[in-house]
């Protein structure tokens, strides 16, 4: 038996690694478009910080792929699939035949329809590709950093070039930092510490135009604000990538529809990570597509794994502030909350229950009870229950 897996990002690997567990025997064929073999998404911005180096990015040892008899074939893009006859076609024009497949091409950096995007001098961050070529940029003294998206992964990448000598100004939509991570209240405290490490915020506002004749000069807002730079990376988020399932045929919505075994419309066609749609969600987080993977492989070794879903957790740690958020943050306080704030020691912790039940969760400045909190998530944890393991819940 060919199993083909289309990707090499944590749900393609993990998903190989599962499929030679149960199947000593089958031939793994991983394709993938990038030139690199597996690497870490989340280190990139280790990377673009300049504290690693591009090795320490590669999360497997070429002999293991030689080891697990997996065979990777880099820098090959597909072209098209026939899932009749069972066979993938490389923009080279090579064929190639499977049993089984799994589909785990990631997503795409959105890009908003912003006037001037094509200018040189503005990035996506989503690939090694992407952070060197932002890395050689910074390197030729464009240092005026003008970041549109306050999310987590621009946060980060703002300030990993914050510590490469870059001046960051972040515009961001939404009238608060973190809109997924974070509620008005620990925003406030997050953009307040960040001001004092040099960081320069546009909330609530929209961008119009990258301005400037062949490169950045800036950025209008369309309140007639104009920001000056030289740089412009654009984080405002991550579309999965379709185009080989819808030209398939496969049932997508947001993204391929799969089932709890990963299972697409498609008799053995499998889709895991970021690409795939899960009771109508899309995670887009690592340890989701680590375990879709996980499941994906066991099933086409011919294992009966079943996927549940993902808790939502997402970890920041910018210029050593620690953010948590788990489940539903809970933004209007329409639920039964628990907080604690702490301004001058930039310290926020708030709870959020429904039914006597922890559904979400936001620690910031002190992520000691991290653990605890996915626990009680995860098992059910009463309110009581929490209080009594921790104290300063009343």
């Amino acid at each position: 038996m060919r199993c083909v897996i289309i990707g090499n990002g944590v749900a393609g690997i993990t998903a190989a690694e599962e499929i030679r567990k149960g199947d000593p025997s089958s031939e793994i064929v991983v394709i993938t478009k990038e030139p690199y073999h597996f690497y870490s998404r989340i280190m990139l911005i280790n990377f673009l910080a300049g504290e690693i180096n591009e090795d320490a990015l590669y999360l497997k040892p070429e002999k293991w792929y030689e080891e697990n008899s997996i065979r990777v074939l880099l820098g090959k893009r597909v072209d098209s699939l026939d899932l009749e006859e069972k066979g993938v076609t490389l923009a080279d024009g090579r064929r190639v035949g499977f049993d089984r497949l799994l589909i785990a091409t990631g997503g795409r950096s959105f890009v908003p329809p912003i006037k001037g995007v094509e200018k040189e001098g503005v990035f996506t961050l989503r690939s090694l590709d992407d952070a060197k070529a932002i890395i050689k940029y910074v390197d030729q003294g464009n240092i005026n950093l003008i970041l549109i998206g306050g999310g987590v992964l621009g946060l980060e990448a703002g300030n990993a070039l914050r510590k490469r000598g870059c001046n960051v100004t972040v515009v961001e939509f939404f009238p608060r930092l973190l809109p997924r991570q974070m509620d008005p209240e620990g925003a406030e405290l997050l953009k307040n510490q960040m001001e004092g490490m040099g960081f320069r915020f546009f909330l609530g506002v929209r961008s119009k135009e990258v301005i400037g004749r062949k490169a950045v000069e800036g950025l209008l807002l369309e309140d007639g604000r104009k920001v000056v730079g030289d740089i412009v990376i654009v984080s405002a988020g991550i579309r999965p990538d379709l185009e080989l399932a819808k030209g398939a045929g496969l049932q997508t919505d947001k993204g391929i529809v799969v089932n709890d075994k990963m299972e697409t419309s498609h008799k053995d066609v499998y889709a895991a990570g970021d690409v795939a749609e899960f009771n109508g969600r899309i995670y887009g987080i690592w340890p989701a597509a680590e375990e879709q993977g996980s499941v994906a492989g066991i099933n086409m070794a011919g294992g009966d794994a079943v996927y549940t879903g993902t808790i939502p957790s997402n970890v920041l740690k910018v210029a050593g502030i620690d953010l948590m958020a788990i489940g539903e943050i809970d933004p209007e306080d329409r639920y039964d909350v628990v907080r604690i704030e702490d301004r001058e020691s930039f310290l926020y912790k708030k709870l959020v229950f429904h039914e006597d039940r922890l559904i979400g969760a936001i620690l910031y400045g002190d992520l000691k009870e991290r653990n605890t909190l996915l626990k009680a998530m995860m098992e059910g944890w009463s309110k009581g229950r929490i209080s009594s393991e921790l104290k300063w819940i009343k």
